[in-house]
């Protein structure tokens, strides 16, 4: 299937230049099809029967299946959850950290993990890595790790920047527990989490998968704590609350995720072409050439898919004013920057729009 063909099937895409996929993607027809078609499914058969019963559950397990498959993991080591905020608050609710222990971050992570990491009660000790090369930002992490740490808990691509930390070289580096928010990454570049610890996932931003919706990679699911169990977390319960947890990672499913929203995720994984990091990597460049032209990059070089920007004015304003122009990015709070999500879907139409609407 060629690119125009897959660019007709979402509809956002006929009115907008779309370059906010590091927030929420767009959602194809396709996703928003089966969408409907599930919602009506649900109705018309009863939330509650016994076969209804059981399609929720197939439909469970295919979107694990199709979730591990992305990200090279087997589907026993992964759960379901709502974003990658609830993945990172499993892991770090379960891990064990104790008042002493530490870890570290960067100085350029999201809320999603920095408030889990502040309420694990353990010391943070933060990487200055904004500013930096893409090929400079493993040594100031490097530099902070002392025989103290317990944890390294840090993004696959950063938020702020686009840049790509290299994890599997800071797992190697350290042999230390990796925990990675992933979403930046999961559907934005080639993901192989191999032999990292904990990868969370966002499935409503570069999966274009509807909200909220996401997933978990344990490696090892029994050297972790279940400390927010929910129905999923069971396989058989006791009077008083105690219970024999699940057999691998299904034991730290978030609890009820709607079947439209698992309907609609299972279309858009099923619908995203091979040849989508290729493309979004060339977008990424070609919107990195077109905006230096006029404005100053914040990173040097990056290899995400996200480009950052100082804005021409007052950031909010700009980002307000670019979507009347029917241009959609955000801008990043307390920065003074614009930022630009490119993804497989992107033109360069969409680039041109940009830069004139500036």
């Amino acid at each position: 299937m060629t690119f125009d063909d897959v660019r007709g099937g979402f509809p956002v895409l006929e009115r907008f230049a779309y370059l906010n996929a590091g927030t929420l993607g767009p959602m194809s027809r396709a996703t928003i099809d089966a969408m409907e078609a599930r919602n009506r499914f649900d109705h018309e058969h009863g939330r509650g029967g016994k076969a209804w019963f059981e399609s929720m559950l197939a439909l469970r397990v295919r979107v694990r299946e199709a979730l591990a498959g992305l990200i090279g993991a087997a589907p026993d080591r992964v759960a379901l959850t709502g974003s990658t905020t609830d993945g990172c608050n499993i892991v770090l609710s379960g891990f064990g950290l104790k008042p002493g222990d530490e870890v570290v971050t960067t100085n350029s992570e999201h809320p999603g993990l920095l408030a889990p990491l502040h309420a694990s009660g353990a010391t943070v000790r933060v990487a200055d890595v904004t500013g930096r090369q893409q090929d400079d930002v493993l040594r100031p992490i490097l530099d902070c790790i002392t025989s103290r740490t317990r944890l390294v808990a840090l993004s696959h691509v950063i938020w702020t920047t686009g840049h790509v930390v290299p994890v599997h070289e800071l797992k190697r580096e350290t042999g230390l527990p990796v925990l990675v928010d992933g979403a930046q990454s999961v559907g934005a570049i080639d993901v192989d989490v191999v032999d990292l610890d904990f990868y969370t996932v966002s499935c409503q931003k570069w999966l274009g998968g509807p909200e909220p919706t996401g997933a978990l990679y344990v490696r090892d699911p029994n050297a972790l704590r279940v400390a927010i169990p929910t129905y999923f977390s069971q396989q058989s319960i006791e009077r008083d609350g105690t219970f024999v947890p699940r057999d691998g990672a299904q034991r730290f499913d978030s609890g009820w995720i709607a079947t439209p929203a698992l309907a609609g995720l299972e279309a858009a994984l099923a619908g995203a072409p091979e040849w989508r990091f290729e493309r979004a990597a060339e977008m990424r460049r070609s919107c990195r050439a077109a905006l230096a032209e006029r404005f100053e990059l914040v990173a040097p070089d990056t290899e995400g898919t996200l480009v950052s920007f100082v804005a021409p004015g007052d950031a909010a304003e700009d980002a307000a004013r670019l979507y009347d122009a029917g241009v959609i990015l955000r801008d990043l709070p307390g920065t003074g920057w614009l930022r630009a999500s490119c993804g497989w879907w992107t033109s360069d139409d969409d680039i041109d729009r940009l830069v004139r609407a500036l």
